[in-house]
């Protein structure tokens, strides 16, 4: 899995100085991190772009996971990304990992996470990820739609060739920014209901779980 280095800030960044002062750490850096895999779907002209979100929706959500030993995909995930695999979908995730800014994890977990969840679930084409936290106004946190766009920007497609299915507010809100379609499945948890246009049949459609927003995304 290659790593595409982050975006270089287009406004000069202070630094501290002095004895004490320490390089930024990987999210002080505004911009995602993405990490985009040579020779797949985005090689070529695919049939479209999915878009996952991670936590909840393509794997079963556990708090700042930095172990691979952890990672369960959600049920129904196999057969959708098949599915849209002979379909000749790219299919890619995006997710916020606040745990990176608060110290929980480094970036050889979230990088050892996703490659346990590809030896489960086989290639996929990009991973967009927001190594940020809620309170430093990074310009890629979902629900803003960077993530999207990113990895729009990394499969060669535009948003409106995108399909991004997720479970919380934060996902579907950030496919929408992004003039991407959005699928809504259900949260694992009780679902928030705030932050999120609501679901209507000319913003977002909604599935009882990733196989079914599959074939809704077959469908159109």
């Amino acid at each position: 899995m290659a790593y595409l280095a982050e975006p270089v800030p287009t406004v000069p960044q202070s630094q501290p100085s002095g004895p004490q002062s320490q390089p930024p750490g990987p999210h002080d850096r505004p911009g995602p991190w993405l990490f985009v895999r040579p020779g797949g779907a985005a090689a070529g002209l695919p049939a479209g772009v999915v878009l996952f979100g991670r936590d909840g929706t393509l794997l079963q959500d556990v708090t700042c996971n930095g172990d691979p030993a952890m990672v369960r995909p959600m049920a129904g995930v196999r057969a959708a990304l098949a599915a849209l695999r002979a379909a000749g979908f790219a299919l890619g995730v995006v997710s916020n990992q606040p745990g990176v800014a608060r110290g929980l994890l480094g970036p050889g977990q979230v990088e050892a996470v996703q490659s346990r969840a590809e030896a489960l679930l086989g290639p996929l084409d990009v991973w967009a990820v927001c190594p940020h936290g809620p309170h430093q106004g990074c310009p890629c946190r979902m629900p803003a739609p960077t993530l999207v766009t990113a990895a729009c920007r990394a499969l060669g497609l535009p948003p409106a060739r995108v399909t991004v299915i997720g479970c919380s507010d934060a996902v579907i809100g950030a496919a929408l920014a992004a003039g991407a379609h959005a699928i809504r499945v259900p949260e694992a948890a009780a679902p928030t209901t705030t932050g999120c246009p609501p679901c209507t049949l000319t913003t977002c459609r909604t599935a009882d779980g990733p196989e079914q927003a599959a074939e809704l995304v077959l469908r159109r």
